[in-house]
């Protein structure tokens, strides 16, 4: 697959963040925009809302939104940087800003800006909450107007993976850059705390049982792949706070479970993850590996792994694959008994019998990048990022059912509510 890391441009990059001070890097952030963060609107009768997919396209800096089941329709299209012309004056007037913003450019964003990484819907419907990484911050954009109704700035330089509440108030994204994740009022985008994590915190997951989990990937940009050059890929760990407090509660590093299961030549840098419904087993993905493991969450240790094929296609020069993920991608049927691995580098989707571990066909792909699950539970939707659309495969049968064009780049897909009768923003 074509997808260089372009280690001269990323090299320039990181230079001259290096001659700019790289302490710059943890700045504290701004509160939301004065004068930006509105009332929170009126609640909307829950017979009033439509159940849809958001779908993020990260090069186009668009959301398309898309039926939640069935034929997966794309309803309408949401413009989450109406405010770039503003955003991009003041990062061309901040020297600093500007090699972080074309660093963005050249490592993660693979020679493109990331104008959205993640998505949610406010609990009334009327806005969609996103963060967008190349412009460090978090907005609420008005799904009827298509206009920004608050924005806060994140600590450092880059936003990326959020996750919201169970009772959908709160919204968490992580800083990359800054190693902290903050917590914001969904309706208000008003700070409500933050905490500290591991190397470049990236997946937010909330727990059942009031925790929240943050799995920091440390850096994935450099060229330092090899496995004996794993040291330099920074301090990475699984920190778990309580969700009210936002106290550290625990935190895992993964190296000493690895080594312990005898598997020391593995990443401890911990990707997408997902909980079984019970929440005392977890399975996830690491840098580098085709395939995921099993931990068991009350006695601390792995228990299973499983190795996917590896696409003969595939490079093996580790230093092309996109930004050190092999399999990026990963979600779990309702009743437990089936996994759906996005195989990204190795081209390819695969539903997983759990008790066996057993894949069923690979449903080619391209370059999937995500992983979720429909709105009826019976299949698994992947972002297919090389082609710009969105598969849906039945975890009965592990047989593609559905595709929908999308935008430039679709990455995360959520499930979501918006009005009913919505069909998109009147100004966009």
């Amino acid at each position: 697959m074509p997808f260089p890391r372009t280690p001269g441009t990323l090299a320039a990059a990181l230079a001259l963040l290096a001659a700019l001070g790289g302490a710059a890097a943890t700045a504290p952030a701004a509160g939301a925009d004065a004068g930006t963060a509105p009332a929170a609107p009126a609640s909307r009768a829950a017979a009033d809302l439509r159940e849809v997919m958001f779908v993020g396209n990260n090069w186009d800096g668009t959301a398309d939104v898309i039926e939640s089941r069935g034929e997966f329709r794309r309803i309408g299209r949401v413009n989450v940087i109406p405010d770039r012309d503003e955003r991009m004056r003041e990062i061309h007037l901040d020297p600093i800003r500007l090699a972080y913003f074309l660093g963005v450019r050249s490592g993660p964003g693979e020679g493109h800006d990331q104008f959205v990484d993640d998505m949610y819907a406010t609990p009334d419907g009327s806005a969609m909450v996103v963060s967008r990484p190349s412009f460090a911050d978090v907005v609420s954009i008005d799904l009827r107007t298509g206009r920004v109704n608050w924005r806060f700035p994140v600590s450092g330089y880059r936003s990326d993976h959020m996750a919201v509440s169970p009772d959908g108030t709160r919204v968490a994204v992580s800083a990359s850059t800054a190693n902290t994740v903050h917590v914001l009022d969904i309706v208000t985008g008003r700070q409500l705390g933050s905490f500290t994590t591991g190397d470049k915190p990236h997946e937010n997951v909330f727990t059942s049982d009031g925790l929240l989990w943050n799995m920091s990937i440390g850096e994935v940009t450099t060229a330092l792949d090899a496995p004996w050059l794993d040291w330099t890929k920074g301090d990475r760990k699984i920190t778990v706070v309580d969700a009210a407090t936002l106290r550290t509660v625990r935190v895992t590093d993964m190296r000493d479970r690895l080594d312990a299961f005898g598997r020391g030549d593995l990443s401890d840098a911990v990707r997408p993850l997902v909980f079984t419904p019970d929440e005392k087993k977890l399975y996830f993905q690491v840098s580098f590996f085709n395939g995921f493991l099993e931990y068991d969450i009350a006695t601390d240790r792995i228990t299973r792994l499983k190795t996917l094929p590896a696409n003969p296609a595939t490079s093996t020069d580790r230093t092309t694959w996109v930004n050190d993920s092999r399999h990026h991608g990963l979600s779990m049927s309702p009743d437990g008994t089936k996994l759906c691995v996005a195989g990204t580098m190795d081209d390819y989707a695969t539903v997983v019998d759990r008790a066996t571990l057993q894949e069923g066909p690979l449903v080619e792909t391209s370059k999937p990048y995500w992983a979720t699950v429909s709105g009826d539970g019976r299949s698994c939707v992947v972002s297919e990022s090389g082609a710009d659309r969105v598969s849906a495969i039945e975890f009965a049968t592990g047989r593609r059912v559905a595709s929908v064009s999308v935008g430039d780049h679709p990455q995360r897909v959520r499930i979501a509510h918006v009005p009913a009768d919505w069909t998109g923003p009147a100004a966009g």
